[in-house]
């Protein structure tokens, strides 16, 4: 019966094991405060009404508000100073001897004007101070994503106490005189005080020792007024607004509601029946609201969306209240803010101030609760003063007021939702705990100035970056600083300087590059020839007659290379200068062991034959592919890559997994132009590279920074393996921030988005399944072959594990593609932070970040993975396990090659016939390996056994 219960509980309610209770306790809390105010408000609002008309509801707006501020003085001093328990419980107890006062003065009818004024504003005082230090515990007690399953459900005991002290007011006073009613009020004030007594225990005692201490540093250095608090913060300014401005457009409201209603109603106690039956009745449809709306709104719409209901639905019942000018139109009005202020509106505005830090939340709400609600209510008096007693006005004109302040709240609204958000941001990275400092980002100065000291005084290294970012640029400014750099002691600073003259006009500082080719550096010496090839008067014979055959190796190699660039669009050239013969006088002198000299000879030889574009010789760069040397190797990529030969592709590829080449080899699988992108499509299908290998696939790709880029990727985000997805999207993203010309459509990336949640959801169901044949498994009697299926599946699970992680990581990198990729950063730390605290802000703030689509299935599988790391019940997911029959057919189908060989050595090691038909189709795959495996499989499942 009682698992039952707790089931019916979380579908209908969102309640999880663990807080069952202490949502009850909340809930009786608010229900009895609500029960005590729907009591003492509809009485002394009737006396009041009866004896001193409507038009002194304004008077008493305005002393409400002149007491209030005064009041909220004293009361955050008392905050302060004392716990809220102490704080609340005194309040509570003050209130309590203050109601049983006035039950005595209504038993002996001593009720005077200034009394009339003063439980008035008692009332009112009571209203805000006691829901706000209920709401203030419950901020305290629950975090935001309890919150946002809770309140709705802990809400109805508010409404539940509307509806209940409602129409008990209506039965007391009807039967026995409004003092009784007053009476009980009281007691029920004295029944909240071990309630919250219970709840401190319960929750607030036992906050982990983190929160604790967040909490004790946060409020001790809060030094500052509440109203400093919150001019300071956008967050609590805009909510402030709000809140003001919600509560003159509901006391506008209620002076049209009470008006009308005197005019109607002549007797008080009828009068107060038809308040108490009006406000019970709001309280009915606002309980329904709540228990089955307002989650539901919450979830879907957000926070801010839903705040926008109440102001719509009141600024619909104005305008249809200034075609029909009559009470039941105001019961509307009166019914939409009586039943969507306490319900969906009020959960959503308890929700909007969750991220604000705990310290700076209790000081600030009450501030707007009591002050801020207070002055508002002073203003509604005001300006009905100033309406109906100066100017004489009809109270019909009010609603045009109303309209006006409805569409400043919903302005304002608006404002608050981006201010919510930056406090999420905010909220998130104060909580987080790195393991490690962040490294900050050397900002490069870009001045003139800057520029020219660092080309003058700086070292070699900043130096040669500046170089790096000015490359394509041409920067007069810095000419001279420039080619004064010709003369820097370093031969790497004088070849990238080189680089940089041809940006400029031809023959520039060409004395000075001609004087380095006397340099023995090898790239120094090629880097000044090739300028002076292309930047001097000196024509191609006349240049290759004075270096080509020059005495000194430097020169002649270098020349040689120049030669063989050269010919590339000049043939006769090369055979006038005898192209292929001097190039096989170079292979055969350095293919000896007294003819290699020295492994720069080597590489520039690699780059000539590699331009010379003869084949025979590709053999040379082929040998230097697998060279010991470094230095060789990365000249022998290079050449590869210039050659763009087909023979070499396998090899670069292979040269990706490696660190030290791997740039190197990306830069010359990029020289096969975009041809190479149907080569890496294809391995892809086939499945036959190594995961260090086929995760650098994208960056291939991206490398050629064009649409086409992100055309190709998109189709490898189609794979079936999750590592090359997962890479495809570092590499959209990279490309995004090198390139932001190019066209990103976020609906094809929302509905990859959705795929890959896919992916990760039957990962789960097949990893929650794979477990549950494991445990029926054990409990069969121990033998070998079932150890050995154990091992087998235990496998499995390991890999399905790690591909989980590997999924999940990706949809965050697509998740950047759609939305802001900062957001999406700080939103994937905080959720895998060792602080609990920022993994809960984390996932409100992505629930509220994420559209309804992508909501819907992508939030929970985020969130069931946060809650599984805190062990919590999990509720939040449904987990389907199918037989295993089904779940190794549905691994073999559309997984990659690694878990396609898990899979079959887990049906290898069953020893089941019934598993052939899933294997079969793996005789026809593209990869060897799994057509192998497959094979031996199945020759293991059909041999017949004597």
């Amino acid at each position: 019966m009682l698992p039952l219960l707790k089931n019916i509980l979380n579908k209908t309610f969102g309640l999880r094991d663990g807080e069952i209770y202490i949502s009850f306790l909340m809930q009786l809390y608010i229900f009895l405060v609500i029960t005590v105010l729907l009591i003492v408000k509809p009485t002394v609002n009737a006396l009041f009404v009866n004896q001193l008309g409507a038009d002194s509801l304004p008077y008493g707006y305005l002393l409400v508000a002149l007491v209030a501020v005064f009041t909220s003085i004293f009361y955050n001093k008392a905050v302060r100073a004392f716990s809220l328990l102490k704080v609340t419980i005194g309040s509570l107890v003050i209130f309590s001897l203050a109601f049983i006062a006035l039950s005595i003065v209504l038993h002996y009818n001593i009720l005077e004007k200034g009394l009339l004024y003063f439980y008035y504003l008692s009332i009112s005082l009571f209203a805000v101070i006691a829901t706000s230090q209920f709401w203030i515990l419950a901020n305290m007690v629950f975090n935001a994503r309890e919150a946002k399953r809770l309140f709705g459900f802990i809400g109805a005991g508010a409404i539940a106490g509307g509806v209940f002290g409602g129409y008990l007011t209506s039965i007391i006073v009807s039967s026995y005189g409004n003092k009784y009613a007053i009476f009980i009020a009281a007691l029920f004030i004295l029944c909240c005080i071990p309630i919250i007594q219970k709840i401190w225990k319960l929750r607030i005692q036992k906050m982990t020792t983190y929160v604790r201490k967040q909490r004790k540093d946060s409020e001790s250095n809060v030094q500052d007024s509440s109203f400093n608090l919150i001019l300071k913060s956008k967050h609590l300014t805009y909510l402030a607004l709000i809140t003001g401005i919600s509560v003159i457009v509901a006391k506008l409201v209620d002076f049209q509601f009470s008006d009308f209603a005197n005019k109607a109603i002549s007797d008080p106690d009828e009068l107060a029946s038809f308040f108490g039956f009006w406000f019970s009745t709001f309280n009915v449809i606002a309980l329904v609201l709540q228990l089955f709306i307002t989650n539901r709104f919450l979830s879907r719409l957000g926070v801010s969306s839903t705040l926008l209901i109440l102001p719509l639905g009141i600024a619909l019942g104005s305008l249809l209240f200034l075609t029909f000018p009559e009470l039941w139109v105001l019961v509307i009005i009166k019914g939409i803010d009586g039943s969507f202020k306490q319900s969906l509106n009020k959960a959503a505005v308890e929700l909007s101030i969750m991220p604000i830090p705990n310290s700076i939340k209790n000081q600030a709400k009450s501030f707007i609760d009591v002050a801020v609600d207070s002055i508002a209510t002073g203003i509604a008096g005001f300006l009905l003063i100033f309406l109906i007693k100066r100017l004489d006005l009809s109270t019909s004109y009010i609603t045009i007021i109303i309209l006006l302040f409805v569409f400043i709240w919903i302005l304002l609204i608006y404002r608050l939702r981006e201010a919510y958000f930056d406090s999420f941001r905010t909220n998130i990275q104060k909580t987080l705990v790195f393991e490690a400092k962040t490294k900050k980002r050397e900002k490069y100065e870009t001045t003139l100035v800057a520029a020219r000291r660092i080309f003058n005084s700086g070292a070699e290294t900043e130096i040669l970056s500046l170089l790096e970012q000015l490359d394509s640029y041409r920067l007069i400014p810095l000419k001279d600083s420039i080619i004064n750099l010709l003369e820097h002691p370093s031969n790497c600073v004088k070849t990238e300087a080189i680089k940089q003259l041809f940006q400029y006009d031809r023959g520039t500082a060409i004395k000075k590059v001609e004087a380095l080719v006397t340099e023995q550096n090898d790239d120094l010496v090629y880097n000044a020839l090739n300028y002076i090839i292309h930047h001097s008067n000196i024509n191609a014979d006349e240049f290759f007659d004075k270096y080509l055959n020059h005495e000194t190796d430097y020169i002649s190699n270098a020349a040689l290379l120049c030669l063989a660039k050269e010919g590339v669009n000049n043939n006769k050239l090369s055979i006038k200068y005898n192209l292929q013969t001097r190039i096989a006088q170079q292979v055969r002198t350095l293919n000896t062991p007294e003819g290699f000299s020295r492994k720069e000879a080597v590489a520039k030889l690699l780059v000539t034959i590699a331009y010379s574009g003869i084949e025979k010789f590709y053999p040379f760069i082929t040998v230097h592919l697998n060279n010991r040397d470094q230095y060789i190797v990365k000249y022998a990529i290079k050449a590869a890559g210039i050659t763009a030969n087909e023979r070499f592709v396998d090899e670069l590829l292979n040269y990706l997994s490696i660190k030290e080449y791997r740039k190197r080899a990306i830069k010359a699988l990029k020289n096969y132009g975009t041809g190479i992108t149907k080569t890496i499509l294809d391995l892809d299908k086939s499945e036959d590279l190594a995961d260090n290998i086929k995760q650098q696939l994208p960056k291939v790709i991206s490398a050629f920074n064009s649409q086409n880029s992100v055309k190709i990727l998109l189709r490898l985000l189609k794979s079936n393996d999750v590592v090359i997805r997962l890479e495809s999207s570092k590499a959209l993203l990279k490309l995004r921030q090198k390139n932001q010309s190019l066209f990103y459509n976020k609906r094809i990336f929302r509905s990859v988005i959705l795929r890959e949640s896919r992916y990760y959801k039957s990962t789960i169901d097949a990893i929650a399944s794979i477990q549950n044949t494991i445990n029926h498994a054990l409990l069969e009697p121990e033998n070998d072959t079932i150890t050995e299926v154990f091992i087998a599946r235990q496998s499995l699970i390991d890999v399905l594990e790690n591909q989980l992680e590997t999924s999940l990581t990706c949809i965050f990198k697509l998740l950047s593609l759609v939305y802001d990729e900062a957001d999406i950063e700080v939103t994937y730390s905080g959720l895998f932070s060792e602080v609990k605290e920022a993994r809960v802000n984390a996932l409100e703030f992505l629930d509220n970040l994420l559209n309804a689509q992508l909501k819907s299935k992508v939030f929970p599988l985020i969130e069931h993975t946060v809650i599984e790391e805190d062990h919590f019940d999990s509720t939040v997911l449904k987990i389907n396990t199918i037989p295993e029959k089904a779940y190794l057919t549905m691994l073999i189908k559309r997984r990659g090659k690694r878990v396609k060989l898990e899979v079959l050595h887990l049906i290898k090691v069953l020893d089941n016939k019934k598993y052939v038909p899933i294997v079969m189709p793996l005789k026809k795959h593209r990869n060897k390996d799994v057509k192998f495996f497959a094979y031996a499989t199945i020759d293991s499942l059909t041999d017949v056994k004597l």
